[in-house]
């Protein structure tokens, strides 16, 4: 009966009574439902309409549920890059009285795909390698807090464009162990073991489909996240040694760190008894080091590499400025509401779910050195923003809440070989359907 149901809520939504519980998730009426791609999962999901919000709904059970749910809420408070939890629904029944499962809601992470959607016919080598990149920074963020995934993949990703990159977040936890005294070395080896051989499997997949560049090694790709991994890794964790004449090199490590976008908490540093060796070694390490920065200047908040590029741009316009100001923030005002805002209301309403404002932005600077380049002059950004409106945008995909396929439970063939389709069919792939 709905009346037995036991609502676990992050906040306060009355729209969570308003949803069909007692029927099962793969029988919910159309208009409930929100048509977005998803990734491969071993448990039913599917998008949903929350107070005008997008949601994902995920049954499993009560366990595994009310689990992973605490586990989303812990990793929040650490702030790791994950989806954000809205509830828990247990107790449910259908009309007959007899039990459903329990369902798991998580907020729909606005701008973000899974991988197959990320591009529209073949997977490219270099969008391969920055996705495996997203991935392995992410691993060694988890790793940093004691947080051992269990069950890392491309499919229990979702990704966000980060100024040419990809930002990485967490989507499925209901594996994931939070260790506060850290990881081992073995419980860090097996879950890269386990991100190789399953984006291996994944990459394979793609090929099988036809989705794979001619020429592209799967387990080139995958052996990608160990090297990324790793190297990332030690330059977070490893001790340094070096004679005491070289101090400077304590400076050199803490900039190598921030470069990368983390930023020093606590460091261990030693001499030897003779005081001719010193030894260092990063002790609390926190990712963010650009996103702080831009936040406490103009208050936005973007991805890292977005961070690092707005910084960038706002840095050569304080180099430009003929204003001579001792405090930073006077500049970083000034470029926000001279330079950043300007681009952003300049985009069409009509326009504005394609990309997130500081990836547009980014987009607008690349843009602008491309118009550069090639008219060998300086580009107004005015005529920049016209042709990058018209020429570029224009063309994109939105990607605030991206279309994919109907979510409708369906049939799918067993394809046991290539199977022909129409001409105006020539980008769709079943294993985007599911």
């Amino acid at each position: 009966m709905q009346d037995a149901l036991r609502i676990t809520a992050s906040t306060v939504d009355p729209g969570l009574l308003t949803l069909p519980w007692s029927t099962t998730l793969a029988k919910w009426p159309s208009e409930q439902i929100v048509s977005l791609p998803k990734g491969l999962s071993r448990h039913l999901v599917r998008f949903a309409d929350l107070s005008g919000r997008v949601v994902a709904v995920k049954e499993t059970t009560d366990e595994m549920a009310k689990r992973e749910y605490d586990m989303l809420g812990n990793l929040a408070r650490l702030a790791v890059p994950c989806v954000d939890r809205v509830a828990v629904i247990a107790g449910r029944t259908d009309a007959a009285g007899d039990p459903l499962p329990a369902a798991l809601v998580t907020s729909h992470l606005r701008f973000s795909m899974p991988y197959r959607a990320l591009f529209t016919r073949v997977l490219r080598p270099d969008t391969a390698t920055r996705l495996v990149d997203a991935l392995a920074l992410l691993l060694v963020r988890l790793h940093n807090v004691g947080f051992y995934w269990g069950d890392v993949s491309l499919s229990n990703t979702l990704f966000r464009r980060d100024a040419g990159a990809f930002a990485a977040y967490l989507v499925d936890a209901e594996t994931g162990e939070l260790h506060e005294e850290g990881l081992t070395d073995g419980q860090r080896a097996y879950d890269l073991d386990l991100a190789r051989t399953n984006i291996a499997g994944e990459v394979m997949d793609l090929a099988a489909g036809g989705r794979l560049e001619r020429g592209v090694d799967a387990i080139a790709i995958a052996d990608g996240i160990v090297s990324s991994y790793r190297s990332l890794w030690a330059e977070l964790t490893a001790q340094e040694s070096f004679s005491a004449a070289e101090t400077w090199r304590i400076t050199e490590r803490v900039e190598r760190l921030n470069a990368l976008g983390f930023d020093i908490d606590e460091m261990s540093m030693s001499t030897t008894s003779d005081g001719t060796v010193v030894e260092i070694q990063p002790k609390v390490v926190d990712a963010g080091h650009h996103q702080r920065r831009l936040i406490r200047l103009t208050g936005l908040d973007v991805e890292e590499n977005q961070a690092r590029r707005l910084l960038n741009d706002l840095d050569e316009f304080r180099a430009r400025s003929t204003k001579q100001w001792a405090d930073e923030e006077m500049y970083a005002h000034e470029w926000l509401t001279r330079v950043f805002e300007p681009v952003v209301r300049a985009i069409p309403y009509d326009l504005r779910a394609k990309l997130e404002p500081a990836e547009v932005f980014h987009q607008v600077l690349e843009h602008r050195w491309y118009l550069s380049q090639n008219q060998g002059r300086s580009v107004p950004l005015a005529e920049v923003l016209t042709s990058y409106i018209n020429e570029v945008l224009r063309h994109r995909r939105d990607e605030a809440t991206i279309m994919g396929p109907p979510t409708e439970t369906m049939s799918l063939p067993v394809i046991t070989g290539v199977t022909p389709v129409a001409d105006d069919d020539e980008d769709v792939d079943w294993r985007d359907l599911v």
